[in-house]
C-alpha cells in the first residue's frame, strides 16, 4: 500500500466532516479519517491553529471560519450567488416557498444558496448539501443538459431510492431527461420526500452552457405546477442574463 502524504492525511481530517457529521470529537475524527489517534491529534492541532477547525466548549471540533472565507472565493459559488440573489428573492416573494440554487459536482448536485420561509414545506437540502442528480428537480436539469456520456455513466451506476416515487429505472430516467430538454424545466414529484414537489429550470452562462439550476419546492398538496413553471423559468432566464447570457439567445 502506498504511504499517504501529510497533505493526504490533512485532507482526510477535513473530509471527516459532513452534513450529517458537522461536529466531531478527536476520537471520532481519527476513526472517520482512518488515522492513529496521535496523528489525528497533531493534524487537528495544526488545522485548529490555522483556523480551519474550531473547538467548542464541549471539546468537539467544527469547520472553522478560515475555510468559509476561502470557500467564498470559489467562482461557481460567489459569482453565481451574487448574480442570482435578486431573482431568487423575487421567486421567493412570489411563492413564499423554498427557493434553491444548485450546481453539479460529478454525479451529485450541490446546493449553493437557499431561501426558505417559516411556513415553507420542510426539505432536506441546505447550503453545501449534496444529493443524487436523479432525485431532485435541480439535479434533473443539470443531468439533462450534461453530456450523453455523463448521462449513460449516471444511469449505469445505480439509482438510489428515497421514497416509493423515486425513479430508479434508467429507461424511465432517460425519458424524463428528454422531457426536461424539450420543455426547458424539470418537475421532481415526491422523489426525496413524499410531501414535496420541486420545479426547476436551467441557468446558462454567457456561452449557453447550463452552469446551474434554480428551483422552488412546494407541498404536493395543492401544488399548481402550471403556475410555478413560468415563474421558475423567468428566474432562470434572469440569472442567465445577469451572468452575461444575451437576450434572444436562450
Amino acid at each position: 500500500m502506498t504511504a499517504r502524504s501529510a497533505a493526504d492525511r490533512l485532507l482526510d481530517v477535513l473530509g471527516a466532516f459532513e452534513q450529517e457529521h458537522p461536529a466531531l470529537t478527536l476520537t471520532q475524527i481519527a476513526q472517520r479519517a482512518g488515522l492513529p489517534l496521535p496523528t489525528a491529534h497533531r493534524l487537528v492541532g495544526a488545522l485548529a491553529e490555522w483556523g480551519a477547525l474550531e473547538r467548542d466548549a464541549s471539546g468537539r471540533y467544527h469547520v472553522g471560519l478560515r475555510l468559509w472565507e476561502i470557500a467564498t472565493l470559489a467562482p461557481r459559488g460567489v459569482v453565481l450567488r451574487q448574480a442570482a440573489m435578486p431573482f431568487l428573492e423575487d421567486l421567493y416573494e412570489a411563492t413564499h416557498e423554498n427557493v434553491q440554487l444548485a450546481v453539479r459536482d460529478g454525479l451529485e448536485v450541490v446546493y449553493i444558496e437557499r431561501i426558505s420561509g417559516r411556513s415553507a414545506v420542510s426539505v432536506h437540502s441546505q447550503v453545501g448539501a449534496r444529493w443524487p442528480l436523479h432525485a431532485t428537480g435541480v439535479g434533473l436539469v443539470l443531468l439533462a443538459h450534461g453530456a450523453p456520456a455523463l448521462q449513460e455513466r449516471y444511469c449505469a451506476h445505480g439509482l438510489a431510492s428515497f421514497t416509493p416515487f423515486t425513479v430508479t429505472d434508467p429507461a424511465v430516467l432517460r425519458r424524463m431527461l428528454a422531457e426536461v430538454r424539450r420543455t426547458g424545466c424539470a418537475v421532481s414529484d415526491r422523489q426525496i420526500t413524499d410531501d414535496a414537489l420541486s420545479v426547476a429550470a436551467p441557468v446558462r452562462g454567457p456561452g449557453g452552457d447550463v452552469v446551474a439550476a434554480v428551483s422552488v419546492v412546494v407541498p404536493v398538496a395543492g401544488a399548481q405546477t402550471s403556475a410555478l413553471v413560468p415563474a421558475v423559468r423567468v428566474a432562470g432566464l434572469g440569472i442567465s442574463r445577469a451572468l452575461g447570457r444575451q437576450p434572444g439567445s436562450d
